[in-house]
Order: C-alpha cells, then sequence, then structure tokens
C-alpha cells in the first residue's frame, strides 16, 4: 500500500528544500551514523533517508547500495506520518507493507524501526532507520540510541543552513556598507569643495579620512572567516598603501609591520590616526615641494604591548610648544588614544616629527 501525502505536504516539502541537502554527495558525518546506527542495532541495514515529493533519497546508507527508491516502496513514507519514533517487528503484519515488494520478496525486509528526522517546527522530513531480514525487536538503549543519533542528523542539517543564510544576510550587509560608504566619502568630498572656511575643509577632510579607515576595516573583516578580530599589521599595510597612492610627488610612503590580532574598534582607532598623521604629514612636513619619506612602523614592544612609530624627515614643529596646541587634529588623536588606552608621545626627532603610540592588543 503506498503512503498518503503528508497532511502538511506544502510546508514540509519547503522545509526539506531549504537544507539543500538533496542530491548532495555522500558525507563522512551521515556515513559515520548510520555505520554507528547499523552496529549498535546489529542490523543489516540503516539509512538517512529522505522523503521527496515523488521519491525517496538517501543521504547516508549501509547495506543497501543505492541512492534512492520510489515513493512506492518507501516504508518512511508510511513513518512520517506516526509518532517520532516507528518499530515494525514484523513488516508481513503491518497490513501497509504485507504487499509491498520489498518486503513480501526473498530476500525481504521484515523488521523496520525509525526515528523521526524533525524540524524544529515539527515537520518530518525524513528518517534515520535501521532495517533487517528477520522478525525481531529492538532494546530501549537500541531505541534511545537511534533516537539520539536522529538529533545529531538533524543538528548537522540545522547548523549548515544557519551558516548558509547568515554567510547570504553578510554579503547582504557587505553591499549595503559599503555602498553607503561610497555616499559618505563622495558627500564629504562634495561638501569640502563647497565650503570656504579651513576649519570646515579641515573637519570635512578628518571625517573623509575616518570614513576611508573604516572602508579599508569593512573589507578586511569580510575577507576574515572568523570576523572577530583584525590582523593589525596587515591592515595598516592596506590604509598606507591607500595613502602611498595619493602621496604627494616626492614624498614616499614606507611600511614595517608585523601580525598582531587586534579588536576592530582597535584597527578603526589607529587607521584613523594613521590617516591623521600620514595627511598632516603630506600638508605640512614638508612645504614648497620638497621630497622626503614618511614612515610606519608597528613591532612588538615590552610587557605584551605593541609600539606604533610613525616618522617624517620633514621640517618637524617650528618649537616643543607646538607639540600641546590643541586643533582638530590633536583632538582625534586624543580621541584614539582613549580608544586605545594609551598615551601619544608626539615630539620632534631627528629629522622630522617623530610619534610613538604604544597600548595593548585587545582581539575578540
Amino acid at each position: 500500500m503506498e503512503a498518503a501525502p503528508h497532511p502538511l505536504q506544502h510546508a514540509r516539502l519547503t522545509a526539506l528544500h531549504s537544507f539543500e541537502v538533496l542530491d548532495t554527495d555522500p558525507e563522512r558525518d551521515f556515513d559515520e551514523i548510520v555505520k554507528l546506527a547499523a552496529a549498535t542495532c546489529g542490523s543489516a541495514i540503516s539509512v538517512v533517508n529522505f522523503i521527496d515529493a515523488e521519491r525517496q533519497w538517501f543521504k547516508a546508507e549501509t547495506g543497501l547500495g543505492v541512492r534512492e527508491t520510489p515513493l512506492a516502496t518507501s516504508l518512511c513514507a508510511h513513518v512520517i506520518l506516526e509518532e517520532e519514533f516507528v518499530e515494525i517487528r514484523d513488516t508481513l503484519e503491518d497490513p501497509r507493507m504485507q504487499d509491498n515488494p520489498l518486503c513480501c520478496r526473498e530476500p525481504g525486509l521484515r523488521f523496520y524501526a525509525g526515528a523521526l528526522l524533525k524540524t524544529e517546527e515539527g515537520l518530518p522530513l525524513g528518517t534515520l532507520c535501521v532495517l533487517d531480514y528477520e522478525p525481531r525487536e529492538l532494546t530501549s538503549l537500541q531505541r534511545d540510541t537511534l533516537r539520539v543519533l536522529s538529533r545529531q542528523v538533524m543538528a548537522i542539517l540545522e547548523a549548515r543552513r544557519a551558516l548558509r543564510t547568515a554567510d547570504v544576510l553578510r554579503r547582504e550587509v557587505d553591499h549595503r556598507v559599503k555602498n553607503s560608504l561610497q555616499s559618505l566619502s563622495s558627500f564629504t568630498r562634495l561638501q569640502r569643495r563647497a565650503f570656504a572656511s579651513e576649519d570646515a575643509k579641515l573637519a570635512l577632510s578628518m571625517v573623509g579620512t575616518r570614513i576611508d579607515a573604516l572602508t579599508h576595516l569593512h573589507a578586511q573583516l569580510y575577507q576574515t572567516d572568523e570576523q572577530q578580530s583584525v590582523d593589525l599589521g596587515g591592515f595598516i599595510e592596506k590604509i598606507c598603501g591607500h595613502l602611498a597612492s595619493v602621496a604627494p610627488q616626492g614624498i614616499a610612503l614606507e611600511v614595517e609591520t608585523v601580525p598582531v590580532a587586534v579588536s576592530p574598534q582597535q584597527a578603526a582607532a589607529v587607521g584613523t590616526y594613521l590617516n591623521e598623521f600620514i595627511a598632516n604629514s603630506y600638508k605640512h612636513g614638508f612645504p614648497d615641494g620638497e621630497a622626503g619619506v614618511v614612515r610606519v612602523r608597528l613591532n612588538a614592544a615590552e610587557g605584551d604591548l605593541v609600539e606604533l612609530v610613525c616618522t617624517d624627515t620633514g621640517v618637524g614643529f617650528p618649537d616643543v610648544a607646538s607639540t600641546s596646541h590643541t586643533g582638530l587634529g590633536m583632538k582625534i588623536a586624543e580621541v584614539v588614544c582613549m580608544e586605545l588606552e594609551s598615551e601619544l608621545d608626539l615630539r620632534n626627532g631627528e629629522d622630522g616629527v617623530l610619534a610613538i603610540l604604544r597600548f595593548a592588543p585587545q582581539p575578540l
């Protein structure tokens, strides 16, 4: 007797297809489950099967040798209409299976036990089942094992579907964030041209550099699988690569880093600081088109700290007092220092300006 469709057939099939498991290759995770089920129950056959609209498809099987069968001969198509666990001690005594060719012929399938594979909403997708060629009965431990293993199958499927959904959402967020950052960057550039005030232009310039830092940070986070920490060395090289491309003629930007894992918040703070320092070096350190070098170095320091050293070979500060001015650039540096829980050592060096930041990396 062929099984009737499930009362919630449309919803059930929609749920089944959402897991994207049908017609996929065999996998060790599922193969090991059916082997364990067969060994525990002492059965000739064990399968992880899913009941599609017109077929029964096996994700994993041992002792069967096929990947799918028609619904007309499916024992599990009947079982998904039942409770969570079904045990048929002799299939020839069950009216649903007495005329099933898989049970009637020799050697016929005379024993069946299966635990439903159900979604969190209670929709049955298929079963984890064991079959044998002789009538028999499972022990309580064997029944419990099948129930536990069926839940393990669903846990794997649910986890994989959640990862796929998260990846789709992440890609959509990435697209929207990139578009938003590009729009903000274009807007600040346009507004900078529209203002006559130098202070306003400087403020918008700093906003623009912050946006650039966030753009680079977002790109690095998106390319990182864990998305919890950032390689600050690689991030600095990307930031400086962008800034080197807009350097005035005759000014070189040299970068030397080591890998350091930091939080995204720390990376954003460092990116903003570098934009500020390098932009100021370009603008004020080399007047009248003078040539020179801006250097950025990230290295390990004492006490599990990292040290960011920025220098230029420009004209430096005209006097010591000028290093403590309260302009917008210094206010940005103060905010960065608060975010990094650090102090800025800013002074004239041997050739030009020397700035040192030491802080403790805090990867998430």
